[in-house]
């Protein structure tokens, strides 16, 4: 029988998701498939926010000066964070979930400067005391959000999952953060479509990858407009306002973990300082500015455009 390609969809952590797997026939992949769904599921389960078994709903109910001790893997993603943290003087903060409760962008309400500033204390990584495996806040209301990592971390998980399962071609996409496993049979690329930032449904490149992972941090993922301005989900912690400069980052990385934070980072810094650092820390990117200009560095040769995965 000929090898052909399957696609397995799902929803995970509040998204369309998708394994892509190579064989001669789908049952014979289906078990393996399920099994790295399932991997995403667990790590939704363990760190949501919205469900209240989860470790990051216990850290959170946790009072100040009350030590969390968490497990092995919850203190590699802290540690990692906090790293993170510190890269990017301060602007990558998993503290800053409080600002949810001034900013509803379903609403598309504009909080005051008073609201946002009542909110500003409760943030700041510098503030919670870290000493692996022990987690402690230091002031009322702080609260911890994996969510700037989870999907990504996810995407390398279910890849992992894979790969010990013996799969030697495939893909995983959450969300169009994802990450490729090995060559395909027929040594052809992979084609994966670079989404418009202001038209969804279209491309604005696609680009030819046979092996790493790609994430996009953008503006238009969550987001409203008043009075011809543009505020999207992505908060600096500092000031609590949205980022204003890229339209998106795309980064291609070894892992889906270090593409979304270093494309994270990036939208964070703004434009030039976000500029400054992508091209610092040397990872193949491609960024969207203000004014919709594209800007690549170090990414792989074009192929034609596609609809994204």
């Amino acid at each position: 029988m000929p090898i052909r390609r399957f696609q397995f969809t799902f929803k995970v952590m509040g998204g369309p998701a998708e394994i892509q797997l190579f064989g001669e026939d789908e049952s014979s992949l289906s078990g393996i498939a399920q099994r790295a769904i399932n991997e995403t599921k667990r790590i939704e389960k363990k760190y949501s926010r919205y469900l209240e078994d989860s470790i990051v709903s216990q850290i959170n109910r946790s009072t100040p000066g009350q030590r969390v001790s968490v497990d092995s893997e919850t203190a590699a993603l802290l540690n990692y964070a906090f790293a993170a943290f510190q890269q990017s003087d301060g602007l990558f903060d998993i503290s800053s979930g409080p600002l949810r409760k001034v900013w509803d962008f379903s609403s598309g309400t504009i909080p005051s400067q008073a609201d946002i500033d009542e909110i500003l204390p409760q943030i700041g990584s510098n503030s919670i005391e870290w000493d692996d495996p022990d987690l402690c806040f230091t002031r009322e209301g702080m609260q911890i959000d994996l969510g700037g990592i989870g999907k990504e971390y996810g995407v390398d998980r279910a890849a992992m999952v894979l790969e010990e399962s013996g799969v030697q071609a495939g893909l995983v996409n959450l969300a169009g953060d994802l990450r490729i496993i090995g060559e395909r049979p027929d040594q052809r690329p992979w084609n994966i479509g670079i989404t418009d930032p202001r038209n969804p449904e279209s491309t604005v490149a696609s680009i030819a990858l046979t092996s790493g992972a790609i994430a996009t941090s953008g503006d238009y993922q969550r987001y409203f407009e008043k009075d011809g301005k543009r505020y999207c989900h992505l908060l600096n912690p500092k000031t609590g306002w949205p980022v204003q400069g890229f339209r998106a980052v795309t980064v291609l990385a070894p892992s889906c973990l270090i593409a979304g934070t270093t494309a994270s980072i990036a939208m964070l810094l703004g434009e030039k300082r976000g500029e400054s650092f992508l091209n610092t820390c040397g990872l193949p990117s491609m960024r969207i500015d203000s004014e919709g200009k594209t800007r690549k560095r170090g990414l792989p040769s074009e192929k034609p455009k596609e609809a994204p995965l």
